[in-house]
């Protein structure tokens, strides 16, 4: 048998005060007294006749191992194993057996030590190894060390369980313990031969006891701790799998790489041997693995099953290549409506009746004037920045539901773009985009008319809007590749910017390798300015959004090394350094080579792309020491002097890194807010404008009151950069909500900045994305249960506040248009229930704040306060749905979006026995 390296420990030196305890423990264990069961001399305790007697029996059974006659052994031993097994205790007192053989312990230590290996030395052993429990705390590791020695004695050794839960609990915290032991032994004495697959045989034992005995995070816990947690795959039952991938899918966020990839592998083919295709379909979204993706939409036989798979891959935006058949054969029409989100906008504009928000906002609506309190006289308003900020607002409020009065129905000749001008065309065209989104057929005819417009603003902004409308749907005809494709190499800036932006939002996470040929060159080409090889990075960026492909990384690589030092000294150098980054998007260490090579660079663009890389790969993962590494580049402190060409940039970056990271999970997002407040206070001036702009990522369209109430006092800050960001990012928390207390503090900063154009200009912009959609849509990245990371919505997200960050360039400059990146994260915050030929059903739901339930005994509610609704409904960021009726079976695992259900067979025969 290998060494076990289990030494039993010398009593060590005790102070006076541990002296007395053990004393103490010694009276109650009746040491120290003639007679313990009649107190003499005021020592020991009472005990009654039936503990009296135990304890002589236990003494006598003790006395007998000790004889010489081996035939008295067997019987001996296993009476103590009787008594000890049916002993019964409270939970605060140790069982009255381990209490009276506590004394006799070490002398049947050395007594275990003079047998001979046998049957009868194994059965010892094992009882010596649950008297060991109560010596954990000066001989540690002894209730393993006797348990393997019992095993190894025996040719059928007994099951850990017969001793019951403490015992199996007490073993597995050892388990851990010895199995860390023997790995750094092995990393310190790597000839040495220390075997870890005997621990690891216990830990399934026990894994085995936990599970049948409703621990099953116990388990799960136990079989990490020894490496092997891919073998709860064995082990679990139907019983209580959903318990365990629940368990294991909550520890995702605490786990290091790359157990967290393995628990989340684990966990998807614990669903996928029962045939859980929507929950596995969820994990396989979460580790972004084309081949997981692919099986279990292929493997899914049912071809309702198939559809409710594909309405879940079209919110992530898969790439529809990845969903091929291996035989070529091309889907059935609807599902390739349904992985298309064609009928989006269709179902968007019923839900939007049912309720009541149909009709289009004006400007006024939202404003609320009458309610602002403002000086009598009125200020000298800037009206061309008001009109600007009204396009916006028009186009958030009112979008998708293609009615705004300003734009879609503006009487002909009387269009709200000649209101503004010049770049201000260009937004108030591009508006157009959102009002009517994901309705591409309806949109492609109103946007057509302003492509022939001879002012190159309005043609750059219909452009825009092209891309726009098309965001995150599909469409055989590919209009907007027809339509952009040939503009993007224009010689005029402006249409080439709204072709080359177009296209990338058009396109967004698609992936298409037509687009990267047509694309690519343009980034090559030095004699192209900062401004459109920045640009079409982003795009890139965009259209391959985490795919790590190695052609573009290196082809962005090679024109940061080759640009001069003059071009990267540009605003537009920024973007450039984004594009690459979000090749990478939630990736983790598979952008290591890219990080390596950007140090080669030696331009202060090169710190900026190692951040938002590093920042991008790792972005929702939760990972502490990434979350600690961003802090550090915070706190450096840079000095800059006249002449000197130090960049402070990459210090915002990392501090939006930090809620970049860490928004994936509650804790982590907890422990980020505290350390903006940190930053706020010691932070310098460029992390002080980043700050807001994080804290608005790390909680969109979640208006938690503590972060309000930090953004609105930020939002009164002495320097006006900061005030600005702040007031974007209450916008941004609020984003879809129509949350009135925010709407109220909008209306208050309106008042308060009558005066200051740009801060005035901003709160309209953030009253605008408050009632975005009026009400039904959000900009959070994450769905399913907030449980996967949408990608595009997250490019989107980081790409307005990169634009912040230096807010006087780009969006107070003539680059306003960049606020309508956000459409990549815009969707409906909606339940849409569906019958199985895809026709709107309305049925009855509970909808209420998600609980936790996580490890709970029972079937606990998983929903409180909640309200009984008719879909389709309204979904809050917090918020969960369940089906009020047992009528109906929903074919998704989360009640989120669009869900498929089918008639609950069992449910009429159910009425009929009522």
């Amino acid at each position: 048998m290998p060494d076990t390296s289990f030494p039993i420990a010398p009593v060590p030196a005790q102070d006076p005060k541990k002296k007395k305890d053990e004393e103490k423990d010694a009276k109650l264990d009746g040491k120290g007294t003639k007679d313990a069961s009649k107190g003499k001399e005021g020592e020991g305790e009472e005990l009654s006749e039936e503990d009296l007697q135990l304890r002589n029996e236990l003494e006598m059974l003790v006395e007998r191992l000790k004889e010489s006659d081996t035939t008295l052994y067997r019987p001996a031993l296993e009476t103590l194993r009787t008594l000890i097994r049916t002993s019964t205790s409270s939970m605060t007192s140790v069982p009255k057996p381990l209490k009276f053989l506590r004394p006799h312990y070490r002398d049947l230590q050395a007594l275990l030590e003079t047998w001979p290996t046998s049957e009868d030395k194994s059965l010892f052993a094992d009882i010596l190894s649950v008297l060991a429990m109560t010596y954990s705390d000066t001989e540690p590791r002894g209730t393993l060390r006797y348990r393997l020695l019992a095993s190894s004695m025996s040719s059928e050794p007994s099951e850990p369980g017969s001793w019951g839960h403490e015992y199996i609990r007490h073993l597995a915290a050892e388990l851990g313990s010895e199995y860390t032991l023997r790995v750094e032994k092995e990393e310190e004495q790597p000839d040495k031969d220390v075997s870890v697959e005997e621990l690891r045989s216990l830990g399934v034992e026990c894994a085995k006891f936990l599970l049948l005995h409703n621990a099953e995070p116990d388990a799960v816990d136990l079989l990490e701790e020894l490496e092997i947690a891919d073998r709860l795959i064995g082990l679990v039952d139907d019983n209580n799998y959903a318990r365990v991938c629940q368990y294991m899918l909550s520890c995702v966020a605490y786990l290091a790489p790359p157990d967290d990839q393995a628990f989340l592998r684990t966990v998807h083919d614990l669903y996928i041997q029962r045939s859980r295709f929507p929950e596995a379909m969820a994990v396989a979204l979460r580790l972004w693995d084309r081949e997981l993706i692919s099986q279990n939409y292929q493997n899914a036989g049912n071809p309702i099953m198939k559809r409710q798979l594909a309405f879940l891959l079209a919110r992530a935006q898969v790439p529809s290549e990845w969903l091929q058949s291996e035989d070529g054969a091309e889907p059935e029409e609807d599902l390739i409506e349904c992985l298309s989100n064609t009928h989006l906008s269709e179902h968007f504009k019923e839900f939007g009746k049912e309720l009541g928000a149909l009709e289009p906002k004006s400007l006024e609506d939202i404003y609320k004037s009458h309610l602002e309190n403002q000086p009598a006289a009125g200020p000298n308003i800037d009206s061309a920045r008001a009109n600007l900020a009204g396009s916006f607002v028009n186009a958030f409020v009112n979008a998708g539901f293609c009615n705004d009065k300003l734009m879609v129905d503006a009487p002909e000749g009387d269009s709200w773009i000649y209101k503004n001008k010049d770049h201000g065309m260009m937004s108030a065209a591009a508006s157009l985009g959102l009002s009517l989104l994901w309705d591409t057929d309806v949109g492609l005819s109103h946007v057509d008319r302003y492509t022939y417009s001879p002012e190159e603003y309005i043609k750059a902004g219909a452009f825009l809007a092209t891309g726009m409308l098309n965001c995150g749907v599909r469409t055989e005809a590919d209009a907007a590749l027809a339509l952009l494709g040939e503009h993007i190499e224009s010689k005029s800036v402006p249409l080439k910017t709204g072709a080359i932006v177009g296209l990338g939002l058009a396109y967004v996470g698609s992936q298409r390798e037509d687009l990267s040929s047509l694309l690519l060159p343009i980034v090559a080409d030095e004699e192209n300015s900062m401004e459109i090889a920045s640009l079409v990075t982003l795009a890139l960026g965009f259209i391959f959004v985490g795919s790590c492909d190695g052609e573009i990384a290196a082809t962005i690589l090679q024109a940061l090394m080759e640009r001069e030092e003059l071009a990267l000294d540009e605003k537009w150098a920024r973007f450039m350094a984004l594009g690459l980054a979000l090749l990478y998007l939630g990736q983790q260490e598979a952008s290591d080579a890219t990080l390596e090579t950007l140090k080669a660079i030696e331009h202060n663009v090169s710190k900026q792309a190692q951040i938002l890389v590093e920042i991008c790969s790792w972005a929702g993962s939760t990972n502490v020491l990434k979350v600690q590494a961003m802090m550090h580049h915070c706190a450096d402190h840079i000095e800059k002097k006249e002449g000197s060409k130090e960049d402070d940039t990459y210090q915002a970056f990392a501090t939006i890194g930090v809620a970049l990271i860490a928004m994936g999970e509650d804790v982590g997002a907890e422990m980020a807010i505290r350390q903006f407040n940190h930053l706020m206070h010691y932070g310098e001036p460029v992390i002080r404008k980043a700050v807001p702009l994080a804290l608005g990522l790390i909680s969109a369209s979640d208006p938690q009151l503590p972060i309000l109430d930090t953004l609105s006092k930020y939002s009164h800050d002495n320097d006006l950069a900061v005030a600005l960001n702040a007031i974007f990012a209450m916008g941004l928390v609020g984003a879809g909500t129509n949350n009135a207390r925010l709407a109220q503090m909008l209306r208050q900063l309106a008042s308060y900045y009558y005066k200051e154009p740009d801060c005035l200009f901003m709160v309209r912009v953030a009253q605008g994305l408050v009632h975005m959609g009026k009400g039904t849509l959000t900009v959070n990245p994450f769905f399913c249960d907030r449980a996967i990371m949408s990608r595009p919505a997250v490019a989107g997200l980081l790409t307005v506040l990169t634009a912040f960050i230096d807010a006087k360039s780009f969006i107070l400059d003539k680059c306003h248009w960049m606020l309508y990146f956000l459409v990549t994260a815009m969707y409906p915050r909606s339940l849409i229930t569906l019958d199985e030929t895809l026709k709107s059903m309305p049925v009855t739901v509970r909808v209420g704040q998600a609980v936790d339930v996580v490890g709970q005994a029972g079937k606990p509610r998983t929903i409180s306060g909640f309200q009984t609704h008719q879909t389709p409904v309204r979904l809050g960021t917090r918020e969960r749905a369940e089906l009020a009726t047992e009528e109906y079976i929903p074919y998704a695992a989360v009640l989120e979006g669009f869900v498929i259900l089918s008639k609950n067979p069992g449910w009429e025969e159910d009425k009929m026995e009522l």
